[in-house]
């Protein structure tokens, strides 16, 4: 455990951004698993209709810094491409 007073500040604020990060993360996947259920389930609008909110909540990963911006970017395309694919 750290002794100086700014790394147990430190300490707290990577945590407390670690926790956010963490949310954020899997509010994203979350989203991309509604989208890979309709894909499953040969669903083109329902597909189309959980697209739209899962590639905000990529974009705004990336905006954040939470994703890199072409792991985002390679996330859409596949995602994208799979519900065209239907």
């Amino acid at each position: 455990m750290a002794n100086i007073k700014s790394a147990k500040k430190r300490i707290r604020t990577n945590n407390a951004r670690a926790d956010r990060n963490k949310a954020v993360k899997s509010a994203v996947k979350t989203d991309i698993k509604k989208v890979d259920a309709a894909i499953a389930a040969k669903d083109k609008s329902a597909a189309t209709e959980a697209l739209t909110p899962a590639v905000s909540a990529i974009q705004k990963a990336a905006n954040k810094g939470i994703y890199h911006k072409n792991t985002a970017a390679r996330k859409i395309a596949r995602l994208t491409k799979a519900v065209n694919a239907l």
